[in-house]
């Protein structure tokens, strides 16, 4: 029997259930191998399936599963309960106070952060791409946290596996476009090669989460476009010309 999926761990937020996961215990074949969790990957659905209940089986088991439908964008949504997949709302986190309701976002590159106020029982899952995180997700996500009960003083964040700043080249375009926001966002870059330049995609994301009030912070530093074997990236699929790429999860919920 195929050895089922081991969740990464984070130590900020030790005493909540939550995992992230990389491509490996699940049951995807292909270009996609392994525990895609994404339904815009081309997939197999019923791998799309078995990979989620081993999800749930490896951190909650019998929880219900919601997930956003990810548009890149700064919203977010508060969920009481699992729902159709066609009523899904067009948001980039979720929110819950529901105990049973493991909330999840899907990433292949982008920033998913996973944040807990353990004592108010309210937790969120984001997912923070270069779109999302500048234009305010995470922000979004703390207010309607707030909104439920949470303090910004209690609320613990963690960052999984995101594309790493040796591997996110941008070009002058884009760092011109945070600079134009804030000039202090060019700490978050580096020179590279001529009229390009390196991003810090998790330092971003780290300084946003300061910024709206959270000072609990972990970014576990893994670095999903140099590690093919244990997690999906969309750069290093597109560098490679490969006709599609996997999503990996990130998840959260109250007990």
């Amino acid at each position: 029997m195929q050895k089922g999926p081991i969740p990464i761990r984070a130590g900020a937020l030790e005493g909540v259930t939550h995992g992230f996961f990389g491509r490996e215990g699940g049951v995807s074949t292909g270009a996609v191998a392994g525990l895609q969790i994404g339904q815009g990957a081309g997939d197999d659905p019923a791998a799309v399936e078995e990979n989620r209940a081993r999800v749930i089986a490896a951190l909650s088991p019998g929880a219900g599963l919601v997930l956003p439908y990810q548009v890149h964008s700064a919203d977010a949504a508060i969920v009481t309960a699992p729902m159709a997949d066609e009523d899904r709302p067009r948001v980039d986190a979720f929110v819950t106070a529901t105990p049973g309701l493991l909330i999840g976002v899907v990433t292949a590159d982008c920033a998913p952060v996973l944040l807990a106020d353990a004592q108010a029982g309210v937790v969120a899952a984001a997912h923070a791409g270069w779109r999302g995180a500048k234009g305010g997700v995470l922000a979004t996500t703390i207010d309607a946290m707030v909104a439920l009960g949470a303090d910004r003083g209690r609320i613990a964040a963690a960052i999984g596996p995101t594309i790493a700043q040796p591997s996110y080249e941008v070009d002058t375009a884009f760092f011109n476009a945070f600079c134009a926001d804030d000039a202090g966002n060019a700490q978050f870059f580096l020179p590279g090669k001529p009229d390009h330049h390196q991003f810090d995609l998790p330092a971003f994301v780290t300084r946003q989460l300061r910024t709206a009030g959270v000072s609990t912070i972990e970014n576990l530093a893994l670095d999903t476009y140099a590690d093919p074997a244990r997690f999906y990236s969309f750069r290093r699929a597109t560098h490679r010309g490969e006709a599609t790429y996997g999503r990996q999860g990130a998840f959260i919920c109250i007990d």
